[in-house]
């Protein structure tokens, strides 16, 4: 599996100061340089066009660069993907948006049966690098069909990179990455997350897009986290300290594959892990990790690693998904399920 490690910023990444953006603001800015910086670079999907896309990740994209690089497709998921797969086999990057996470699902056999194999079936001759798009988990008063968490689907199938950023700066460097990559690559992207901001320096590259980050250091507790919950973590983090307990913060960023080296040297060190995520307990995307912490950890490992994640239920009404989102004191309950 290929993954582009850049040591140097993109062409495009030192046309403007540092600024202050949102999430949604630093994709649209590196869906912008990608296409600005390679010819070979598309965008296309539900509404991304005139619109702008639900969220108004690509506003302004169609009308600055044409209709011939960025466009409107019809409402048809699989569709999309299929016509993505074949223009990469003919030499493009397109970058397609999947509007709402549950609206993958029509998608599903194009990227599992074909866009995650066709590499593997061709015995690398044949490479795709397409970007996937998807808005995924809760937290936005969405109706059914609009906040699933699916990232373990994505993460179970071989062949694709998965990747989720968790604030503006991670958003910019990821999708430049993850365009340049010559894998297909399932981008996730946490809704609740779109409109956080913070200052975002083009100028300097990050960290290799394979790699977790550990965003707070501490001694007592490792806890990992993704895309929406990484805030959830940090604020339990706060909590915990209030009750002196040090807990060390890792945002894993890419969920498939696995960094198990940034995470063993943190388990090693606390001696106790637990893992956040919005999505169903039950074969979730946290299962995999509490097994793979276990067997590479065993002997440092002080008490099981825990899961705080959603409920095993389908995704509840509005008005309903604050009981089930995990929260900072629910993560601080479990932590205390622990003898120490």
């Amino acid at each position: 599996m290929t993954i582009a490690h850049h040591t140097d910023a993109p062409a495009g990444a030192t046309r403007q100061a540092p600024a202050s953006v949102t999430l949604a603001g630093a994709l649209n800015a590196a869906l912008a340089d990608a296409l600005a910086d390679d010819p070979s670079v598309v965008v296309f999907g539900e509404d991304v066009g005139p619109l702008g896309g639900v969220f108004r990740v690509t506003d302004g994209l169609a009308a600055r660069f044409g209709e011939t690089r960025v466009w409107d497709s019809p409402l048809a998921e699989a569709g999309i993907v299929g016509t993505a797969i074949g223009m990469a086999m003919n030499g493009m990057r397109p970058v397609v948006e999947l509007q709402f996470d549950a609206f993958s699902y029509p998608a599903f056999e194009q990227i599992t049966s074909h866009l995650a194999k066709m590499r593997n079936r061709t015995k690398g001759r044949v490479q795709l690098p397409v970007v996937i798009r998807i808005p995924y988990a809760g937290g936005i008063g969405g109706v059914e069909h609009h906040s699933d968490s699916s990232e373990a689907y994505w993460t179970h199938t071989p062949g694709l990179t998965v990747v989720t950023p968790s604030n503006p700066t991670d958003a910019y460097w990821m999708l430049r990455q993850a365009i340049s990559s010559d894998d297909p690559i399932v981008f996730l992207e946490p809704k609740s997350r779109y409109w956080m901001k913070e200052t975002l320096d083009r100028s300097r590259p990050q960290a290799p897009l394979d790699r977790a980050r550990v965003i707070r250091t501490g001694t007592d507790v490792t806890l990992m986290a993704y895309g929406p919950t990484v805030k959830t973590a940090l604020d339990a983090a706060e909590l915990a300290e209030l009750e002196d307990l040090s807990v060390e913060v890792i945002d894993l960023r890419t969920l498939s594959p696995f960094d198990d080296e940034t995470v063993g040297a943190s388990v090693r060190k606390t001696s106790r892990a637990a893992v956040i995520h919005e999505a169903a307990q039950f074969g979730g995307y946290g299962a995999e990790v509490a097994a793979r912490v276990t067997e590479r950890n065993f002997f440092h490992l002080a008490a099981p690693v825990l899961r705080i994640t959603g409920f095993d239920i389908p995704y509840p009404s509005p008005k309903l998904e604050e009981y089930y989102l995990p929260t900072a004191e629910r993560v601080l309950a479990a932590l205390d399920t622990w003898e120490w």
